[in-house]
């Protein structure tokens, strides 16, 4: 294939994460954003030894799998790729995907491993407790939309109305505050110029209590740019009044299944494209709520990390504590390395005698303490810093450890430090299976076999994946 041309051809399969491989005779290129069965139109924008990388054009002809149900911006907005799928499809892909990965690692392992498939999401829609939507326009100067980012686009952003992976309460909660800005006239952030009002908003809501937190995210700028308000009277302060009593007005009304536990005005100047807090405004209630999994109880806050499917976390941790349980754990130390707000180490408090939690966030630390409290839980252990440097200090050694890495894996010296514990079996949790082969190598290379893994699908209609590994030694 040539660089610059155009070809159509069959996808025959997609590699994790959405790497579609696609037939042209005799001939395959990768082309993103593709499912197994079309008949794609792309245009080859790299070839490097031999491999050709395309740029989709167009869907020729729908897959014979594409019965599923989507939205009607499926394909236009960059969320959810498999949507189209029904999803006993989804997880195959899934499943047949982390397999292949796992297969190039293990392929050459001595002992036999068991892979034990895909636990699907016991909710594949509406599953979603949090969502980040942005302010812009569909089109250059077009009217205000507030969403998620066209696929492919850093600027465009289209109004999600009708998503499919989040409950009725965020599609109102969109669409309402999306017409009372429309009406009001007020300008949006523009990332070139870092001019304008509106940024984002936030809507976090409980799966199990129904409890809402809404954040609205704005610069401190004038939210008319100088120009007139469409309503003479209304200034900044009326501006956010009303955006406050139009959502309690929502469930005053019975217009909603849930409940606010928080409404808030989040102040950000900064010029990146992120959700911070430079002032935070509490508009009613509280800053934060309650979210419950397997008998515990968390408290969340706006900026707290908490899985994004709370009816899959829960069988995620559950897999997570079977494969500690199944190591007899209740007199053993656990160490939860990445330990975030400290969910898994205290879903394993009860399994273990002791779980010592370390996570760089130091809110996420504060959080996971008084979450531990909450709970009525003293064997658990949170220390505040990179895992890089804390081990360094832990004198206590571990007799199981328990890894949750970001996206990118582990650090490759944190790997090695980690690897000096010594421990007899380990359970590592990857977000990006990815990230998890190439860790692998590594352990097998220093004597650990993998016993058991399966994968946890956190996250219906996308690409993504959780991956549970528990790992032996060799000379165990």
């Amino acid at each position: 294939m040539k660089k610059g041309q155009v070809y159509e051809g069959s996808v025959v399969r997609v590699d994790f994460p959405n790497k579609g491989i696609v037939c042209v005779g005799d001939e395959t290129a990768v082309v993103k954003n593709s499912l197994p069965g079309q008949k794609v139109k792309f245009s080859v924008n790299k070839v490097r030894k031999g491999k050709a990388e395309g740029r989709l054009l167009e869907v020729t002809e729908k897959s014979p799998l594409e019965t599923g149900r989507t939205c009607s911006l499926f394909g236009l907005c960059g969320g959810c790729t498999y949507l189209s799928l029904p999803y006993e499809e989804q997880l195959k892909v899934k499943e047949e995907q982390v397999k292949r990965l796992l297969d190039s690692v293990l392929n050459k392992q001595e002992e036999a491993w068991i892979f034990e498939g895909i636990k699907g999401s016991p909710k594949a829609y509406e599953y979603r407790n949090k969502m980040e939507f942005s302010f812009g326009d569909e089109y250059k100067d077009g009217p205000l939309a507030l969403g998620m980012h066209k696929r492919g686009s850093f600027y465009d952003i289209v109004t999600v109305a009708d998503c499919e992976i989040v409950d009725a309460d965020y599609r109102l909660i969109l669409q309402s505050v999306r017409d009372y800005f429309a009406r009001a006239k007020v300008s949006f952030f523009h990332r070139m110029s870092h001019e304008g009002y509106l940024r984002h908003l936030l809507v976090r809501k409980a799966s199990r209590t129904g409890e809402i937190l809404v954040a609205l995210v704005t610069t401190s700028q004038d939210p008319w740019q100088g120009e007139t308000a469409v309503e003479g009277s209304l200034d900044a302060d009326a501006l956010i009044t009303g955006f406050k009593d139009l959502l309690l007005s929502l469930e005053q009304d019975g217009k909603l299944v849930g409940k606010f536990a928080g409404i808030l005005h989040i102040t950000n100047d900064s010029i990146a494209d992120v959700v911070q807090s430079d002032h935070t405004e509490l508009l009613y209630g509280q800053e934060y709520f309650y979210e419950e999994l397997l008998g515990l109880k968390f408290k969340i806050s706006t900026f707290s990390f908490f899985q994004t499917n709370s009816y899959s976390a829960e069988v995620l941790y559950q897999t997570a504590r079977d494969y500690v349980g199944d190591l007899g754990g209740s007199d053993k130390t656990v160490f939860d390395l990445y330990s975030g707000t400290g969910t898994i180490a205290q879903i394993l408090a009860p399994v273990a005698r002791k779980v010592v939690g370390v996570e760089i966030i130091e809110e996420a630390v504060v959080a996971a303490r008084e979450n531990a409290r909450l709970n009525g839980l003293d064997n658990c252990e949170f220390i505040a810093g990179d895992v890089l440097k804390v081990v360094d200090n832990l004198t206590q050694k571990p007799d199981i450890l328990v890894l949750d890495p970001p996206r990118d894996g582990i650090h490759p010296k944190a790997l090695r430090k980690i690897i000096n514990f010594n421990v007899d079996e380990m359970v590592y949790v990857s977000c990006k299976p990815t990230s998890l082969m190439r860790d692998l190598l590594v352990f097998r290379e220093a004597g650990y076999e993998v016993k058991r893994a399966c994968l946890v699908d956190m996250f219906p209609g996308t690409v993504h994946v959780e991956t549970v590994v528990l790992m032996s030694r060799k000379d165990k």
